[in-house]
Order: C-alpha cells, then structure tokens, then sequence
C-alpha cells in the first residue's frame, strides 16, 4: 500500500486556515467586560432602545446559525464541495457577529443564559474548525485514531442545528428579558414542548421525504418510532411538572395528568405498531392532546382564545394523521418516490403548533396584549414563522436529496450520450421524486467510510440485515401476508 506523502502548507485549504487565523479573535472578545447587574435599574433599562449594532448582531448570528451552518451540514452528509465554503462563510459571521455583540450601546444586559451558551459555542466551532483541518491534512490514514476524529467531526457537526436552536431561542428570551423569576418554570415548560412539536413535524417530513426505505430496512413503521418517543416523553412528563412536597395546583394536575395519558398510550400503540405495523394511535394521542389543551382555563381572554387555537391546530394535526394512515395510505408505508400533497399536511400543522405554544407565555401575552395586537393577527403572524420554518426544513431535504453524491449526474439528460458514470434511480431514496445513488465502491479510506454512514445517519449506517434490499414492494408484501 502506498504511503501517504507527507502534508505541507499547501495541502491546508487556504478558507480552513483563513478561518484558524481568524478564531484567534475571540480572546478579545471574551475579555470584553458585561455590565454589574446590580448596578442596572431594570425599569431604566426596559425603555432604553436596542441599537442597530445589537439589530445587526441578531441579523449576522440568525443568518449564520440559522441558515449557513444547518445548510452546510447537509452539504457535508453528501459530500459536496461547497459544504467547506459554505462552513466558513458561517465561521466568519460568527466570529463578526460575536464582536457586535460585544460592541453596541444603548440597551445594557445582565450576564443570561444565551451568553453563557454563546462561549460554549465557541469552544465547541473552535473544536470543529480543528477538526476539518486535520482532516483536510489527510495524515493517519487508515489508523482508528483518525476514524475517531471523523466520527467526532461528524457527530458535532449534526448538532450543530440543535445547538444553533437553542442559541436562538436564548436570544429572543434575553432580548425580551423574559423567563425570570417566578416564570421561568412556565417559559421553559412551552419553549421545550413547542420546540419538541417542531421537532416531530421536522422528523415527519424528514421520513416522508427519504426515509421509506430505512424503515424498510428495519421493519419499523413511523408509528413505532413515534409512540416510544411519546412514551418516553410521557414517562418525564409525569414526574417533572410538579414539585413534589408541594400542593397540587388545577395546572399541576392538567399536565401531569397529559403526561400520563401519553405514556400509557404511547406503550399501547407501542405494542400495537411492532413488526413494521402502521397505528393510528399516536394521532389520537394528538387529538386528545388539543382537546386539552382547546378546553384550558385562562386567566385573561385573549390568551384562552390563543390555546384554544393551539388546541385546534394540534387536534387537526392528529387527524389529518389518522386520515393519512387509513384512507390516503390504507395502512401501507409510505413511499418517499410517491409523496402525496396531503401527507405534507400534518407535519406542517405539528410545526404550527410547536409555533404556537411557544409564542403564548404569560409574559409574551401580556406584551402582545399590551401593544394591542387583536388574538387573530397574532395567530397569523405565529403561521407566518411556522410557514417559514416547514419552508426552511424542506429546502434542506431537498438540498440534501439533490446535492453530492445525491446528484443527478450529467449523463441523466436524454440528450447527452450515456457514459459509464451513470446511475441508477433508487426510488425508496427519493425526497424530490428520485434520488440518484452513487455508486459505492470499496475505499481504504475511513473518511470515505464515515461519509456513508454521515449519510446514513439520517437513513440508518447498517441497513444490511433483513429486508435491506427489498424496498417498499417487498415490505408491502409483508405486510399482506401478516394480514392473511
């Protein structure tokens, strides 16, 4: 085996070292001294306006965090060569919008949650930075010491839209000033389970989308993951929203109660959607869900009139669920080559009301209300960002399904002479009606190795065991025999 000649300051891709240099000016950053909060007038504080550095701050981080990094993230599961540009075009940002951030006037802030988060970002693009250089150096090839470091790139990299989540979510909070005191409790419980909503649509639409044949691979429905996630997210329900010595409140009861149900009902449906079986039950357990929450006692009418529109979206979302199971699919799984326009209805909906729950803290409402802002103007305001998100989540499926080695090759034209680089259409690996798979041919490199898997990581790394490569025909096969 040839060995790898030794790396020089050439081999270093001149924006992975560009971007080195420039992480460097963090330090200063860091040193930069925040305000005593016992020497801040809270009330003085609150009607001092943000400047447009802090405006300009919020606008570089929302574009890096939120648009650049997720979408370079799926440009590296591919494989694409625009997935380094574009990493440290968003590197860049940050580190410029991390210095506006320390540099406005105006409106002064206390040391919160979201600058705490920001320096663990900071460690954690620094660590990340270090990494892809050294994989760019192509040393230690072959060696278990290397595949570590690429397994580590990866994983980090796939939080990254998680992370950048929450970073987001921490600003909005601290630039409001809300979630203190005695609302904290209540700000985090719909900031985790609007997000927790926002999730499951995105994982719907994911699965939809190009997932039909890592389930078939498996022999799991979508069902089976959904309920042991419910059950799961039932169980810490249950035991979480009550403090336990102190006495029960009507609020304490509704939602302990609602955790309950969920875990009860999720191991019922569980049981019932094992060897790839479809349920309607995690539907229901929406349905139920909004109804509780259609029917929850508020203190001021305009927020009753906004939960009782959560409630509505998530009891529809339930439902469209169910009518998508039994009557558009009739129990069979879902075909990723074949998406029907109203399967993208309850994923879109569960996004909806993740938006929704998260926007109706008693502090938000009291704001809204305030300024006032009628309840139907803030319910379409709440769609119009739930509408950008599910907008946001499908641009990336179908970056991620026609990008890379997901790309449809020059020789698919009918026009152009075939060539021994074609390939072949898979349809049970298709999010836009048919996703080229590469051709996989063996590598000794273990970054090659964990490129698959990196792909793999949202379709299953080891589908290889039964029914690995009998697609959505086989498995409806199966599923008719079962039913004889």
């Amino acid at each position: 085996m040839k060995a790898n000649p030794p790396p020089t300051l050439r081999s270093i891709p001149l924006l992975l070292l560009t971007t080195t240099v420039l992480l460097l000016l963090l330090p200063p950053a860091f040193a930069h001294s925040h305000p005593d909060p016992s020497t801040l007038d809270p009330a003085q504080q609150a009607n001092t306006p943000i400047d447009n550095i802090l405006y300009l701050h919020m606008m570089v981080q929302v574009i890096a965090w939120g648009g650049l990094f997720p979408l370079g993230m799926v440009l590296g599961i591919v494989r694409s060569r625009w997935h380094v540009p574009v990493q440290v075009g968003a590197t860049v940002l940050t580190i410029g919008g991390y210095i506006l951030g320390h540099s406005h006037k105006g409106r002064q802030f206390p040391h919160t949650a979201h600058g705490s988060f920001a320096s663990l970002l900071a460690v954690c693009l620094a660590a990340q930075v270090s990494l892809g250089l050294y994989l760019k150096l192509h040393i230690h090839e072959g060696t278990r010491f290397r595949r570590l470091i690429v397994i580590t790139h990866g994983i980090l990299g796939k939080s990254w839209p998680i992370l950048a989540w929450t970073q987001i979510l921490l600003g909005v909070v601290a630039s409001l000033g809300f979630c203190t005191g005695e609302h904290l409790g209540q700000c985090l419980a719909h900031l985790i389970m609007g997000s927790a909503f926002i999730a499951y649509g995105s994982l719907l639409v994911l699965m939809l989308r190009v997932g039909s044949a890592w389930l078939a691979r498996q022999n799991k429905s979508q069902e089976f993951i959904d309920s042991f996630v419910l059950m799961v997210w039932g169980i810490v329900n249950t035991f979480t929203e009550h403090g336990w010595g102190t006495p029960w409140s009507h609020k304490d009861m509704q939602h302990t109660s609602m955790g309950i149900v969920w875990w009860a009902s999720g191991a019922l449906s569980l049981f019932l959607s094992r060897n790839g079986r479809r349920s309607i039950f995690p539907g229901i357990i929406l349905i139920f869900t909004g109804y509780s929450f259609f029917t929850h006692a508020q203190s001021l009418e305009f927020s009753a009139k906004l939960h009782a529109a959560f409630g509505g979206t998530l009891m529809l979302a339930g439902l469209t669920r169910v009518i998508e199971i039994s009557f558009i699919l009739r129990d069979a799984p879902a075909d990723s080559a074949n998406v029907r326009s109203f399967q993208h209805i309850p994923p879109f909906l569960l996004t909806v009301s993740g938006t929704m729950f998260m926007t109706v803290t008693e502090e938000q409402l009291a704001l809204i209300n305030g300024i006032g802002v009628d309840h139907s103007t803030y319910i379409l305001l709440q769609i119009t960002i739930a509408s950008l998100t599910y907008l946001w989540v499908n641009a990336l499926i179908s970056v991620y399904s026609t990008s890379g080695r997901n790309a449809a090759p020059m020789s698919a034209n009918p026009l152009l002479p075939k060539t021994e680089s074609s390939r072949p259409r898979n349809p049970n690996n298709a999010g836009d009606g048919g996703v080229y798979q590469p051709l996989q041919t063996p590598s000794s490199s273990d970054e090659d190795e964990e490129t698959i898997s990196d792909d793999d990581s949202i379709l299953d790394a080891k589908g290889k065991g039964r029914g690995a490569n009998r697609g959505v025909a086989g498995y409806d096969e199966d599923v008719q025999l079962r039913r004889m």
